[in-house]
């Protein structure tokens, strides 16, 4: 259960595949038992809340669902395009870097 991926939280990512295909956000979550990621402003649905105390609003909200970790791309700060990641050990610690500028991401 214990997944390392290459992408992280508050990464910039571009979506791939889907109807939001082509959107930019950062992620707000990794899921890593469904292998997805919730980025923010992407992949909107609708859902049915009900309401749980007498303040709380029920109706019908607009959630961000997860999308699998294969439709999205990591964007490099210096490029600007969705790249794939490489390694490259810096020092004693091993880094993320740009596959077509090495860059470190």
């Amino acid at each position: 259960m214990n997944k390392k991926f290459r992408i992280r939280k508050n990464d910039t990512v571009q979506v791939l595949a889907g109807k939001d295909k082509g959107k930019r956000g950062a992620v707000v979550r990794i899921l890593p038992a469904k292998d997805a990621v919730i980025v923010s402003g992407v992949n909107i649905v609708k859902k049915a809340m009900k309401k749980r105390s007498q303040q709380d609003q029920g109706g019908i909200a607009e959630v961000e669902a997860p999308l699998n970790i294969s439709n999205v791309a990591i964007v490099c700060k210096k490029c600007g395009r969705p790249v794939k990641i490489g390694y490259k050990i810096d020092g004693d610690k091993k880094v993320r870097v740009c596959r077509k500028c090495g860059e470190i991401l």
